[in-house]
């Protein structure tokens, strides 16, 4: 019986894991893509408030580390420009 119950934990970890990594590879993907829109955009064209979004996007992305950053971009296939 304890074999069971272990095998059962065992199971509805592993369904939460494979769960959270899907998770993760889509909010990869909404990263990536976000980096690249702010990597084209002129600010210059945009309406202010348009800006104020932008630069707070910006800031949450520029928060993340460069590991995390570089997975997004690979999850849709993009690179920084440096």
């Amino acid at each position: 019986m304890p074999n069971t119950i272990n095998q059962n934990e065992i199971n509805m970890l592993r369904a939460e894991l494979e769960l959270l990594m899907r998770e993760r590879q889509a909010l990869l993907k909404v990263t990536g893509i976000a980096a690249g829109l702010i990597a084209e955009m002129d600010s210059h064209e945009l309406p202010i408030s348009a800006v104020e979004a932008a630069d707070l996007l910006a800031t949450s992305i520029n928060d993340l580390s460069e590991e995390t950053l570089q997975d997004a971009l690979k999850a849709v296939h993009a690179a920084i420009i440096e």
